[in-house]
This record gives structure tokens, C-alpha cells and sequence, in this order.
């Protein structure tokens, strides 16, 4: 099985492991059993880029690529598909909404890729009553906000410039400000998730990821705790033990280190 082409080579071993003689667990999966372990193999392959660690993101690619032909293997069982058409489909897709590249169109800048992108796929979708109903439900929430922020804003619905919705932000803070004095949780986290929507915005503006952002933040926060719970281990104090001061000043130390 080495000697044959790669992606042969995996469909076939995604085929076997299926069939009546391959493997029970293999056998026993459905489309919503495999769902956890996509997800889990997509955030591999996005902490494998960002340690930079080619060999690991090499072995993750793998992962998540085989998650392709398992899905796959199973809607075939079905009749519904195979991989190949899978791999067919995305490469018509390509095509069609590259025309500057596969056709005659001319496109000035990346800017306008993604306009005739969205056009495209919305002459493609024509079922759909609204450009927002392909963003799926279920992205994590900072990144659905983007991404719909980031189509409305393609058929003209946006803000003029940035300075426009860092003051949206500002009026967004000094809402929930007030609902944390003086409204009900309800109302507190209603004004709480506009502050995120706007803070979205404005970083769109920027062409900074919003889950990029969050992620570096929490894993600074980490880095400095875990500094402290050293330096409390070598000292021989608890935690719970220690002032707020006291933390405070390993903090500060922390944070020194960055």
C-alpha cells in the first residue's frame, strides 16, 4: 500500500478501516460522532501554526485531512457522495469565483476579490433570503460577529471610518457602565455582548482577528500566573496565604519578564 499515490493511499485505508473486516470503532461512526474530533483537529492545526513547529502542522494537515475521508467514506455508503466529488466540487468552486485568474475579468486589488467573491457566491446561493445566512451558527462568537460584520460591510453597510465605531465603542462602555449600577443581569449581559460586537468592529477595521487578539491576551495572563506560582513555590508560601498587595508585587514582576 506504501508504493501507491498518497491520497490513493489514504482513501484506501479510509475505505478499509469502514469495511466489514477493518475496525469496530472505524465501523461504528456516524457524521455527528466524528463532529467533536473535526473541531479538535482544526484547533490542532491552529496551534501548530502558530508555535510555528512545521513538523507538527505537517502531522495535524494529516489529521484534519483524514477527517475529509472519513466524512466522505460515509456519505458514500450512503450514496450521497465520495471524496472525489468532494475534491471536484471545491475545484469547479475555485474556479468559477476566480474569473480574474481562470477567466477574462480583471480585478485591481484584494479589495475587490472579496466583493466579486461575495457577488458570486450570492448568484450561487440564490435560495438564500439573506447574505448573512451562510455564516455558520455554531463559529466561535467573536469570529461569527467578524465575519458578519465583515459581509454587511461588503454591500455597503459600515461604518465611514474607524473613528466612527471606536465612538459606537465608546457610547458602549458608558451603557454598560450604567446597566452594571443600576439593571438586571439580563440587561447587563445584553449591554456586555454589544461592547464585544463593537470591539469586533473596530479591530475589523484594523485587520486584526479577534480570536487572534483574545488568545494572546489569555495566554500573557497565564504566563504571568504561572510566574507567580512559581515564585510562591520557591518561597515556600501558599497562595491563599498572601495578600493582595503581595500578589500585586509578583505581578508587577510578571510582568517584568514578557
Amino acid at each position: 500500500m506504501q508504493s501507491k499515490e498518497p491520497l490513493y493511499r489514504l482513501k484506501e485505508i479510509a475505505n478499509i478501516l469502514r469495511s466489514d473486516g477493518g475496525c469496530p470503532w472505524d465501523r461504528e461512526q456516524t457524521f455527528s460522532s466524528l463532529k467533536q474530533y473535526l473541531i479538535e483537529e482544526a484547533y490542532e492545526v491552529y496551534d501548530a501554526i502558530d508555535s510555528g513547529d512545521m513538523e507538527n502542522l505537517r502531522e495535524e494537515l494529516g489529521d484534519l485531512l483524514y477527517q475529509v475521508y472519513a466524512h466522505s467514506r460515509i456519505a458514500e455508503e450512503t450514496g450521497a457522495f465520495n471524496v472525489d466529488d468532494v475534491a471536484n466540487g471545491i475545484s469547479d468552486k475555485l474556479i468559477r469565483r476566480h474569473p480574474h485568474v481562470f477567466g477574462n475579468e480583471e480585478i485591481a486589488d484584494s479589495k475587490g476579490v472579496k466583493i466579486r467573491w461575495e457577488n458570486i457566491k450570492k448568484s450561487e446561493k440564490a435560495k438564500r433570503e439573506s447574505i448573512l445566512d451562510g455564516v455558520p451558527r455554531h463559529l466561535p462568537a467573536l469570529t461569527r460577529a467578524y465575519r458578519i460584520q465583515e459581509k454587511v460591510s461588503h454591500v455597503g453597510f459600515d461604518w465611514e471610518k474607524i473613528d466612527d465605531a471606536v465612538t459606537k465603542l465608546d457610547e458602549e462602555v458608558h451603557e454598560f457602565k450604567e446597566a452594571v449600577k443600576h439593571e438586571s443581569q439580563e440587561r447587563i449581559s445584553e449591554e456586555a455582548g454589544d461592547i464585544l460586537f463593537s470591539m469586533v468592529n473596530v479591530l475589523r477595521f484594523k485587520g486584526i482577528d479577534p480570536e487572534d487578539a483574545l488568545r494572546a491576551t489569555t495566554d500573557k495572563f497565564m504566563k504571568r500566573f504561572k510566574h507567580i506560582e512559581r515564585e510562591c513555590a520557591a518561597s515556600g508560601k501558599v497562595m491563599h496565604d498572601m495578600s493582595l498587595a503581595e500578589l500585586d508585587e509578583l505581578w508587577e514582576k510578571a510582568k517584568g519578564n514578557d
